[in-house]
């Protein structure tokens, strides 16, 4: 595993382990997730209306944590051997507690995620959040709530980008989308929620 690199210059802190796991673990966990997690189109509520998304999420936890976005809101079931494993491999290189985990799918590059702060109140403030990448190789953009500074990086397959400290309070990060990008790409967010 390579040593991290440190993302944002002020504000927080992004620490992007670019080879967290070898490209063959990468490939396993990636096919392993695809075919075992219970994937459902993402929805949101958007100016009155109900939208159906492309992107598929799924959300786990070591208790039925609800977790409410955009008007709606989902019960965590329990996790996966694969997810356990990935949450305590997580914990072993950041130090960090996790007890969730939100997961996407990606289809391809016109499937992203607009600037968005991980910083809903069930989530424990200033708390670290893991979030490793499988498959296809996408951008990855913060932008500074005040200065608007944007950083932009790229996240491989196989990576693990830990967001801590005053990182959401400070920062926005997107996943924006690409006509580069035709291949998917699996993303976990291994966060600490309010007990």
């Amino acid at each position: 595993m390579s040593t991290p690199q440190s993302i944002l210059p002020f504000d927080g802190d992004a620490l992007l382990y670019e080879n967290w796991c070898t490209p063959a673990e990468s490939q396993q966990y990636f096919d392993t997730l695809l075919t075992s997690s219970a994937w459902k189109n993402d929805e949101v509520v958007m100016f009155g209306k109900h939208l159906v998304m492309g992107r598929k999420t799924a959300w786990y936890g070591l208790q039925p944590f609800r977790y409410a976005y955009s008007h709606l809101e989902r019960t965590a079931l329990p996790f996966s051997t694969v997810l356990e494993e990935l949450r305590k491999k997580c914990e072993a290189t950041t130090g960090c507690v996790f007890n969730s985990a939100l997961l996407n799918l990606y289809h391809h590059g016109m499937e992203g995620m607009g600037k968005h702060s991980d910083d809903e109140d069930s989530i424990v403030p200033n708390s670290g959040i893991a979030s490793l990448s499988f498959g296809a190789e996408r951008p990855f953009v913060f932008r500074h709530k005040k200065s608007k500074e944007k950083i932009r990086v790229l996240l491989p397959s196989g990576s693990l980008l830990l967001m801590k400290d005053l990182c959401q309070a400070c920062w926005w990060h997107e996943l924006p989308k690409t006509k580069q990008v035709s291949t998917p790409r699996i993303n976990i967010t291994f966060r600490l929620m309010k007990t």
